[in-house]
Order: structure tokens, then C-alpha cells, then sequence
């Protein structure tokens, strides 16, 4: 039931499709062009393809017999990264850049969903091709609110993300949380302006700001225990005009990142602690303070049995279950929202290949991948799908 060499002689057109979305990426929801691209590949097919989300695409494939269902996800968005890389099928866009190797899963997706048509009677149940929009700032919850996980009801769901991190030919998928949730902070810290010749005549916010920043990082090694994977970063500090003014105000803005359920229901509740301690910083500083969380993900968590089909798949492809590496990373995605809710598995495809350089992190203007990888990622989705399925088959 695997299918190995009819998938290398999709190589050039694999590679052609990810240059082609390369060339022409689009913003989170924005994704017009490249919705239309999907939509009219899949129904080339014979595939009935409809929107969800707005620029979402979805499409389901029935196979001859009675089954499962699982869906197989790609997103679509890009981001607003100003490319300098050289190459001809660099963006054509200002200041969005497929960064991120979305190119490569739509890419990857389709290809998979062209050769899994061709072989529809080795599929007993369906699957549902799935191309999410904006999968930066939560696309796949919208998706899951408009029933992107109903009719048909998936019972399943598998991912594939290009990861620099991990060397080309190498594939890393782990059981349990692989990704972390991630809640989003915006803080104004108000104090009173004045001269800084005469500071205790104002109240101070750079100074809280400072304090802010220091005390918080007690969380993740005085409060939550060192086996509980928690990051605490900021990534923006604003305010003031000039060197000898005190300004009435500043702007922190970061994020909190964890590999547990990360709740108030939680026995950790990061963010409820961090709450807790700028309010009794700036109040220590006599600032006020504004607080603004947004929730954005929960953590990726993969699923055993789910993992187990991918090993499996990986040594009857590769011959090796050597192929198979571990990776778990703080960093977050929103598959999360669909592994929250049915088994799902998310794997990481290895790209990183200094040679090619390939190895520049994601989100990076000189972000790349090595395209050689492109044909195992298609195999990965069409044979990890066939033994899934293969597990359900109704006779």
C-alpha cells in the first residue's frame, strides 16, 4: 500500500508550486491569490473545493470504501518580513516574505492531494484537505468555529512544518507537548512626567519598566518548577522623548510561552502570576499600570497513537527508524486548536542544511529550505495518510 516512486516524478512540480507561492506571499487572511492558486489546483482534480475562514480552502477526498476521516493541514499566510535573499523566485511583494516555510506546506499538500486522487481506490474512509489562513494570530480556531471538523466529523488530523532546526533527511516528531502555548502582553505603565534634575518631583515609569522586567523572570525559576518549560520575553520597550525628560509613560509588549496547559486553571498559571507582579511592581513605583493578555495558543500536543503511525510510515519510507529524531520547541502554531480537539500529530520535516544555506532560523529575512526535501514531505502526508486509514477500513 505504500507509494514511493510514483512521488519522486512529482519532484519539479512540488518544487514549482512552493517557488511560485514564494514569489507572491500574502498576509494573514489577505491570502486572495493564493486561495484562488489552491482552489483551482484541487478542482482540477475533481475535487469540490469550498471557503472557510474567509480565504480558507476546504476540499474532501472519498475513498471507495468505509473509514476514518482524517485531515491533512496546510497553512497559507505569510509575514511581514522585507526578503534579502537573491535567488529569481524571491518576493515580489514589499515587506512580505514567505518566511516561514507555508509555501512549502501548501506545496507539499497539494501534490499529495493530486497523487492520493490518482490512488483513491487504495483509500477506505475520506480525507479533508485542509489550506488554513493565518495561521500567525489564530486562523485555525476561526476555522474550527465555522466546522471545519465537521461533515464529514474528523476523527484525526496531521501536520507537517519545514524546520530549519532540524537537519535535511531528518524528521522529528515526539508524543505530548511539542509546541508551546503562547499568551501575548501589552503593558502601559503611567507615572507622572517631569525634569530628570529634579526626579523626585515625577514618578518614574522607566524605572518600574525596568523592575517589571527583572522581578517577572522569578516566575519561571522561584514559582513554577524547572521541569515545567516556561519562557517570559519581551520584545518591545517604547517611551520618552528625549534625555532629560521623564516621560509620563512606557510600553512593554511580549510574550509568556509554556509546554503545559497554562491556565488560571492550571497549578502553573503563568500569566496570572505575571499579572500579579507588575500590579505590585508598579504599585511599589507608584505607577498605574494598563494590562493587555490575548490568549493565543494552546500548547501542541501530539497524540500516541497518531505518533505511532508516523514512526511507523517513516521507517517502511525511509528504511530507518534512524530518519527519526526528537524536537520540541517553544515556539507556537496554531495546529494546536485542532489537536486540542481530535488525536493529532504534528511533524517536524528537517530543511536545515548549511551547505545550501538552509539554516537560517524561521521568521529570518534570509530564511530558506533545501527544496530536495519537498518530495519526502509529500510522501510523509500520502503514506501517513494510507496507514491511518488502513487502521479503520469497515469491511
Amino acid at each position: 500500500m505504500f507509494i514511493r516512486d510514483e512521488i519522486e516524478g512529482y519532484r519539479d512540480e512540488v518544487i514549482a508550486l512552493r517557488r511560485d507561492f514564494h514569489q507572491h506571499p500574502e498576509l494573514g487572511f489577505a491570502e486572495f491569490r493564493t486561495a484562488m492558486v489552491v482552489e483551482a489546483y484541487l478542482q482540477s482534480l475533481g475535487l469540490e473545493t469550498t471557503r472557510v475562514a474567509g480565504t480558507g480552502v476546504v476540499a474532501v477526498l472519498e475513498g471507495e470504501r468505509a473509514g476514518a476521516t482524517l485531515m491533512l493541514r496546510a497553512d497559507m499566510d505569510a509575514l511581514p518580513v522585507q526578503e534579502e535573499n537573491l535567488f529569481d523566485y524571491a518576493s515580489k511583494s514589499p515587506g512580505v516574505m514567505h518566511a516561514c516555510g507555508h509555501d512549502a506546506h501548501m506545496a507539499m499538500l497539494l501534490v499529495a492531494a493530486k497523487i492520493l486522487v490518482n490512488n483513491r481506490s487504495l483509500i477506505a474512509g475520506a480525507i479533508k484537505f485542509v489550506f488554513q489562513p493565518n495561521e500567525e494570530v489564530a486562523g485555525a480556531l476561526q476555522m474550527v468555529r465555522e466546522g471545519v471538523l465537521e461533515n464529514p466529523k474528523v476523527d484525526a488530523a496531521m501536520g507537517i512544518h519545514i524546520w530549519t532546526p532540524v537537519p535535511s533527511g531528518k524528521i522529528g516528531v515526539n508524543v505530548g507537548a511539542v509546541m508551546g502555548g503562547l499568551d501575548v502582553f501589552k503593558l502601559v505603565l503611567n507615572g507622572r512626567g517631569g525634569h530628570t534634575g529634579q526626579p523626585h518631583e515625577a514618578i518614574d515609569p522607566v524605572l518600574a519598566a525596568a523592575s517589571v522586567i527583572q522581578n517577572v523572570q522569578m516566575i519561571q525559576t522561584r514559582e513554577i518548577s524547572n521541569l515545567k518549560s516556561t519562557t517570559i520575553m519581551f520584545g518591545r520597550i517604547e517611551g520618552g522623548t528625549k534625555s532629560n525628560i521623564i516621560p509620563d509613560r512606557v510600553y512593554l509588549e511580549g510574550s509568556i510561552r509554556f509546554l503545559y496547559r497554562g491556565g488560571p486553571e492550571s497549578l502553573e498559571c503563568p500569566t496570572e502570576r505575571f499579572q500579579r507582579i507588575v500590579q505590585d511592581v508598579c504599585h511599589t513605583h507608584r505607577c498605574s499600570c494598563d494590562i493587555d493578555i490575548e490568549h493565543e495558543n494552546v500548547p501542541l500536543v501530539n497524540d500516541p497513537y497518531m505518533v505511532e503511525v508516523v514512526r511507523e510510515t517513516v521507517d517502511r519510507l525511509f528504511g530507518s527508524v534512524e530518519t527519526l529524531v526528537d524536537n520540541i520547541s517553544m515556539a507556537s502554531e496554531d495546529f494546536s486548536e485542532f489537536s486540542e480537539r481530535v488525536p493529532g500529530v504534528f511533524i517536524f520535516l528537517g530543511t536545515g542544511n548549511p551547505e545550501k544555506e538552509t539554516d537560517f532560523p524561521h521568521h529570518n529575512p534570509r530564511f530558506n529550505i533545501d527544496e530536495d526535501v519537498l518530495v519526502d514531505g509529500v510522501a510523509l502526508h500520502v503514506n501517513g495518510a494510507l496507514n491511518y486509514l488502513r487502521r479503520f477500513e469497515k469491511i
